[in-house]
């Protein structure tokens, strides 16, 4: 089997999951939940099954290298993050309407990737040439990932808070949802991950930088946003350690901080030119 099916297989997952999640918000029905995780789960071990035969297939090209060296290899992966993340979340907290709110990014991640990115296997371009890329890339998407499912969550946490304040209850598919407490606490749990990985790589990315250009930093455009974003959740840490920003502040933190993130990602690498434009 091909790691092209086996991600083929991951993205109708995906979508399936998807949908029986936003599915499970309309009938609350308990058994549709359970399936709705089963099948994200079906969707994972493609996912890392696909990431691993691609793997193997680039051995077998004679190319020595981890699927992490392109575009269409960093989307596949950041959405094995996102579910890793996720699933994560879901064994801890048990509240399945946040994976209505979750999936998304993954599925449209691997549609992307599959229908409008280049697949193809090629060498490692000299600069990449070095462990430090696997490091740094694995850390940035965790912690990217983490920032997914607090993303999920915060909008989760506005829709609520919202309608409560409004008519003093949550109604209709809002009912599902969790308290706002426990959504404001997967907010700071997956923030409290993924903002100590981001740090890691911000520090791999610099060693690896050194390594390939002969300098830990030179404000090239990726390095700037990643060096942003930090500073966006440390804020957001720093408010809530200090001020007590909790619930409406800090979903509008985290709502941002991620679009930060997805433009550290994919608006730098695809918009402007720098050291970083060979991931386009």
């Amino acid at each position: 089997m091909t790691s092209s099916l086996l991600f083929n297989m991951t993205t109708g997952a995906y979508f399936v999951a998807m949908l029986l999640f936003v599915v499970y918000l309309i009938s609350r029905s308990h058994a549709i939940s359970i399936v709705a995780t089963v099948t994200a789960w079906v969707g994972f071990a493609a996912n890392s099954a696909a990431i691993l035969v691609r793997w193997m297939e680039a051995r077998a090209m004679g190319f020595d290298q981890a699927p992490l060296s392109n575009l269409y290899e960093s989307v596949v992966f950041f959405a094995w993050s996102i579910l890793l993340l996720y699933l994560l979340m879901d064994l801890k907290y048990k509240q399945r309407s946040l994976g209505a709110f979750v999936l998304p990014f993954a599925f449209l991640g691997m549609a992307w990737a599959q229908l409008g990115l280049n697949a193809t296997i090629e060498p490692l371009v000299p600069a990449l040439q070095s462990n430090w890329l696997t490091y740094h890339v694995i850390t940035c998407f965790l912690g990217y990932a983490a920032f997914a499912v607090a993303c999920g969550a915060s909008i989760m946490y506005l829709l609520k808070a919202g309608r409560a304040d409004k008519d003093g209850e949550s109604a209709g598919f809002l009912g599902i949802f969790p308290s706002v407490k426990i959504l404001d606490d997967i907010n700071y749990k997956a923030i409290m991950m993924g903002f100590p990985l981001l740090s890691l790589g911000i520090i791999t990315g610099a060693a690896w930088a050194n390594y390939a250009w002969g300098t830990y930093w030179s404000w090239d455009p990726k390095e700037t946003w990643s060096l942003i974003v930090w500073f966006i959740y440390a804020a957001f840490l720093h408010a809530r350690f200090t001020r007590g920003w909790v619930g409406k502040k800090a979903a509008w933190i985290s709502i941002f901080g991620f679009a930060a993130t997805i433009f550290c990602y994919l608006g730098v690498n695809l918009v402007l030119s720098g050291l970083h434009s060979y991931g386009g």
